[in-house]
């Protein structure tokens, strides 16, 4: 169907004064006596279209006006006679593609996104979501910039494993075998199955990734990762999106100046591609936002040692619901804490306790710690976890026996180590936890197009 998009009649003046077509959905609607308005949007811009009817050149135009109904439009570009430096379309036909029935339930009142999110199906018509996956659109080629213009190679990472990870057991299982009794021991129902092991969802492509980086130099994964965490708060999913680059010859601080800069380049990035969004998010959902992200993309993230994080814990004037010690993990009051009182920006706490983390971390000489950090950001709190690699066989055989677990399904993993290994590192950014940041959005749920959570499959 032979049409032009709404952003470029609203950015290329060539087509003033011209007969244009133009296809979307109706958002708002207005009658009058003789003149009647519509707001047209066809999802390339967060902007609507008015469409001015003269009903001396369209009779009855009400079929044309229900909210959610699917118009194609011919008419005249002109300017618009109420917003400077706009335009707006004088409309000589209107076809109606697709009807819509009066209990749409996107109505002109402003709904809450709790009750958005009961119609994941509808919600992507509304301003809100119109304006977080355009963010999230722009933000993923920035990711693929970031790291292509730096010589980094895309892999893609297998989404079905035999090995978790993290070691912490959170994985979806995947079979073939439905309900049974007849086998005897797992053993023989795992061997029964399609893999003849047992078989889950990838919770991330880091291993994998490491396998590409000793023969690429430089890698990154996008893609999706599941954990069946039994989570339900505003920052977890059970599928989310994952950059995991991996870079061999990196040490701890290497890894961390490429963490900064490629957040500081997504910032910058929807700086200057996403005003409008960046508006009406400020608008509506959180003040100073711009200026949040200017003054972090303008200054350098603050390093903390984990130690020392401890100590300004418990020196802070502030009361706690878990208490702080030495060995123990950073809840989000304390995540808070940190990035929005004591440094006001982005924080990287680095040299965590080996217990509290995973079992590939390098484990530093002090024998207590090891070389990894979290990247903490206000309002949201962890948003990377980042380490250097184990690379010596002896000290990661030793980690996987204290943690308890099996190497048989890690042989690929630990022959890294005997074949040519060298100092490597990387780290994991939630996908849509970025998105949060820049948006202000507070719940996860509400920038990712279909959330998996506990109960929910939708």
């Amino acid at each position: 169907m032979k049409h032009t998009d709404l952003i470029e009649l609203m950015t290329d003046s060539a087509y003033l004064q011209q007969e244009v077509t133009v296809c979307g959905w109706v958002r708002t609607s207005r009658d009058s006596k003789n003149m009647a308005f519509i707001e047209l949007n066809d999802g390339t811009s967060l902007k609507h279209m008015q469409i001015v009817i003269d009903k001396a050149v369209i009779e009855n135009p009400s079929a044309f006006m229900k909210l959610g109904s699917a118009l194609k439009i011919t008419g005249t570009l002109v300017p618009s006679a109420v917003k400077q430096g706009g335009v707006e379309i004088n409309a000589s036909a209107i076809e109606v593609l697709g009807e819509c029935p009066p209990e749409y339930p996107l109505q002109k009142k402003r709904h809450t996104l709790e009750f958005l999110r009961t119609m994941p199906h509808l919600r992507v018509r509304t301003n809100t979501f119109n304006a977080v996956f355009r963010v999230r659109s722009i933000i993923a080629n920035a990711i693929h910039e970031f790291f292509q213009d730096r010589h980094f190679v895309y892999v893609h990472t297998p989404i079905i494993t035999g090995s978790d990870c993290e070691g912490a057991g959170e994985m979806f299982q995947v079979t073939t075998n439905g309900f049974t009794q007849e086998y005897k021991n797992k053993e023989d129902y795992y061997a029964n199955d399609f893999f003849g092991c047992k078989a889950g969802l990838s919770v991330s492509g880091q291993l994998e990734g490491e396998v590409a980086a000793m023969a690429f130099g430089k890698i990154y994964t996008f893609g999706p990762s599941f954990r069946a965490e039994n989570s339900n708060t505003p920052r977890h999913v059970a599928e989310f999106w994952h950059i995991e680059p991996e870079v061999a010859f990196a040490e701890l601080p290497d890894i961390i100046e490429i963490a900064e800069e490629m957040i500081k380049h997504i910032i910058n990035t929807v700086l200057e591609k996403c005003p409008d969004e960046l508006a009406f998010f400020e608008q509506h959902f959180e003040k100073g936002l711009r200026e949040k992200l200017e003054t972090v993309a303008s200054q350098d993230f603050a390093i903390l040692d984990y130690t020392d994080a401890i100590e300004l814990l418990k020196k802070a004037d502030a009361d706690f619901q878990y208490p702080v010690e030495w060995g123990c993990d950073l809840q989000t009051e304390h995540e808070k804490y940190i990035t929005e009182t004591a440094f006001k920006k982005p924080v990287f706490v680095t040299n965590y306790p080996k217990d509290i983390k995973s079992f590939y971390m390098k484990q530093n000489p002090d024998g207590k710690t090891v070389a990894a950090t979290d990247l903490l950001v206000p309002g949201v709190g962890e948003i990377i976890g980042c380490s250097e690699r184990e690379a010596d066989l002896e000290k990661l055989l030793a980690a996987m026996e204290a943690k308890g677990m099996t190497t048989e399904e890690y042989q690929d993993y630990l022959d890294l180590r005997r074949f040519g290994s060298v100092p490597h590192s990387g780290f994991g950014l939630g996908f849509e936890r970025i998105i949060m940041y820049v948006t202000g959005i507070s719940n996860i749920r509400d920038v990712i197009l279909y959330p998996r959570t506990v109960g929910n499959v939708r």
